[in-house]
């Protein structure tokens, strides 16, 4: 008898129709970023009790759109490239566990199958969605040129309501894009057990960054940023927009290849 392969589900003999390859995973892409403050009080009423407020501006928020392209090692999915280029659009706050500062994803909504999985396996909460961003090319009328003045837009929508919408005007050069994102990602893993009532079979704390990062220059300026709700998805109403810190547009490449586990709760008898 066989046996069945795949890194996530569904295993076959084979192992070619797993959602997801084996990593490292490896991702190059742009990543356009407005930062705004909340009350302090909306962010902690978001993340799980064994975690704090992080000690300076915990009221801080990125929300990101990030267009990439991703692919595993033998990077057959860029010769397939409905397999390797996904949008996303992600809000991400800071926290704090056992005195480390951490970023945290919140809500994150993705385009593609395959970076939902990849996502759930790494404690991100993907729901499926509609994003997009306005994209830079070298050439052309048809696209902003980076530098003062340029403008770049980003809308966000699942099941046909409008979640979120934004214009980043860029102004100067500057260190990097943002701070809210700048920490490793502190996420939580879990699965309700299959018996109703009795808990998560799989409750785990882990943290992770990425690898081999490669940064282009970063570029800031001013940002205007509108957030609603619908019947099916809570923005405005949970990490409402006080004071709009800045806008970020920059291109990066980096390379996911694990985590470490923080902390284990999880009870795989029931």
């Amino acid at each position: 008898m066989s046996e069945l392969k795949g890194f996530m589900a569904p295993k076959t003999p084979s192992g070619k129709s797993a959602i997801i390859p084996p990593m490292p995973w490896y991702y190059s892409g742009t990543l356009l970023t407005v930062e705004y403050l909340t009350d302090p009080a909306n962010v902690r009423a978001i993340l799980p009790p064994e975690l704090e407020l992080a000690d300076e501006h915990p009221g801080a928020v990125a929300f990101i759109w990030a267009d990439w392209q991703s692919c595993s090692s033998d990077k057959a999915e860029l010769l397939d490239p409905i397999r390797s280029q996904y949008l996303e659009a992600f809000v991400v706050v800071r926290c704090k566990y056992e005195g480390v500062t951490y970023s945290r994803c919140v809500a994150i909504w993705v385009t593609k199958d395959f970076a939902i999985a990849r996502g759930w396996f790494q404690g991100y909460p993907k729901k499926l969605g509609s994003a997009h961003v306005t994209r830079v090319f070298n050439y052309g009328k048809a696209t902003p040129v980076i530098g003062e003045g340029a403008k770049l837009g980003a809308t966000l929508s699942a099941y046909d309501h409008r979640l979120a919408s934004a214009v980043v005007t860029l102004r100067e050069p500057v260190d990097s894009n943002g701070f809210v994102n700048g920490h490793k990602m502190l996420h939580s893993r879990w699965m309700p057990s299959i018996t109703p009532g009795a808990g998560n079979s799989l409750d785990q704390l882990i943290t992770m960054g990425g690898v081999d990062t490669t940064l282009g220059q970063a570029w800031g300026g001013d940002a205007e940023l509108e957030l609603h709700d619908s019947q099916w998805d809570e923005l405005a109403s949970i990490l409402p927009v006080e004071k709009i810190l800045g806008g970020y547009w920059r291109e990066v490449g980096t390379t996911f290849n694990g985590g470490t586990l923080v902390a284990d709760r999880s009870n795989p008898t029931v």
